[in-house]
């Protein structure tokens, strides 16, 4: 496994060379997932010029460009709505291949009152399916967070990756200290229901009460190698605050 962090909320009033450079002089940090709306100004509307030198600025980095945090979201009964969050989706899956980014982030949020639950499902599968089918020609996977009311619970993610059906989706694992994810104390249920399709992880305050050591030991056994993205609360010193995070880090990998 290899440690990184998401742009929110720590890194998230920097501009694109200082968390480069921060996380560089931090040391332990490998990847990046700079997540939209924030002072880095990463975004769809950047230039082919300026999309050039930044996948350049992270070919010159230690730090990898891992993926976009996007706020992309499927559940809406508006088909409009919907649409546009595709549209939106796309643009991001571009501006990662552009990047060199390997994936984009998409989430749930809710499963809206007014229409059955397995139909939300079912939209968020398809939107998810479509948008990967869109990455997987630009080599560019999506990530859907295990997120939002409800959504967030572990057995509607894996319904919505069963009905998805699509190499290029996967899921990222979000570290939800809920009743639905930690169950008596621990995740070994539901990681076990979402392990087939796990890409990405965020982990956030390290020093909870959520089960680090055992979210840890189920990742190694199932041959995880990618990143472990940190997403922590703001720090008033974030400098000092990144360099606690890896070495808390690197005792619950040891």
């Amino acid at each position: 496994m290899r440690l990184g962090a998401v742009t929110y909320n720590v890194l998230k009033d920097w501009d694109l060379e200082t968390v480069i450079t921060k996380l560089e002089e931090a040391g332990g940090f490998e990847g990046v997932e700079l997540r939209t709306g924030h002072a880095h100004r990463v975004e769809p509307d950047l230039s082919d010029e300026e999309r050039t030198r930044v996948r350049r600025r992270f070919e010159r980095s230690r730090i990898k460009l891992v993926g976009f945090g996007t706020t992309c979201e499927f559940h809406s009964p508006d088909a409009a709505e919907r649409a546009r969050q595709l549209e939106i989706g796309r643009r991001f899956v571009e501006l990662a291949h552009d990047t060199g980014a390997i994936g984009i982030k998409v989430r749930p949020n809710a499963l809206p009152k007014e229409v059955p639950a397995e139909t939300t499902i079912r939209r968020i599968a398809q939107a998810l399916a479509e948008l990967a089918d869109y990455g997987q020609r630009r080599g560019v996977e999506v990530w859907l967070e295990v997120h939002g009311r409800e959504t967030s619970d572990p057995k509607i993610c894996a319904e919505i990756m069963r009905l998805a059906r699509h190499d290029y989706a996967g899921l990222c694992w979000n570290s939800n200290l809920n009743p639905a994810e930690v169950i008596n104390g621990s995740v070994k249920s539901s990681f076990a229901l979402l392990e087939p399709w796990i890409k990405h992880v965020h982990i956030n305050e390290l020093a909870n009460d959520y089960p680090w050591r055992e979210l840890f030991t189920l990742l190694k056994k199932a041959g995880y190698d990618r990143y472990t993205m940190m997403e922590a609360q703001e720090s008033k010193e974030p400098e000092r605050f990144l360099r606690w995070y890896r070495a808390l880090w690197r005792e619950l990998v040891r």
